[in-house]
């Protein structure tokens, strides 16, 4: 267990045991379908609470900007990934959780913006956040290719 007192080697260790554990072909998957999604112009929705919140916001922005080389961000005929982290989107966050529920808030997004053939990457520690879950069973539902990043044993978004 990572703690207090885990020394600086034990804890490298430990992350390097998880990343040796990651299963390269999932993370070959993911990779196909943001590129899929860039050559058929489709949009990439990301999306967590807490910390998997501020990673999908860091995710969203090293895929639509730091995936440019410096001089494509200049050109405005280059291609480039549509990708949005509805982390970020405060307004529609607290109006939808104050007049629905918080467990609408991402899925009140995907149904304005989303469309069939869009890509959702999930974030979610526990793989049992509702409001996660409920955007997720939308999307599927509406022919949004999903696909779900977790820790632990995925919880029921792994499924």
């Amino acid at each position: 267990m990572l703690g207090a007192e885990l020394d600086v080697g034990s804890y490298l260790d430990r992350v390097k045991g998880e990343l040796d554990g990651l299963d390269q072909g999932e993370i070959r998957q993911m990779a196909d379908l943001l590129f899929e999604a860039w050559q058929r112009e489709k949009f990439v929705f990301i999306f967590g609470n807490g910390g998997s919140g501020t990673t999908a916001s860091h995710f969203a922005e090293d895929l639509g900007k730091s995936t440019l080389h410096e001089k494509d961000l200049k050109d405005e005929t280059k291609k480039r990934l549509k990708v949005l982290s509805l982390t970020d989107n405060q307004g529609w966050i607290m109006a939808v959780g104050n007049d629905v529920g918080y467990d609408q808030i991402f899925q009140q997004q995907l149904m304005n913006y989303g469309s069939s053939g869009d890509l959702v990457i999930a974030i979610s520690g526990s793989g049992n956040s509702p409001n996660v879950l409920n955007a997720v069973d939308w999307a599927n539902r509406h022919g949004l290719i999903t696909f779900g990043l977790t820790g632990y044993r995925g919880g029921k978004l792994k499924q």
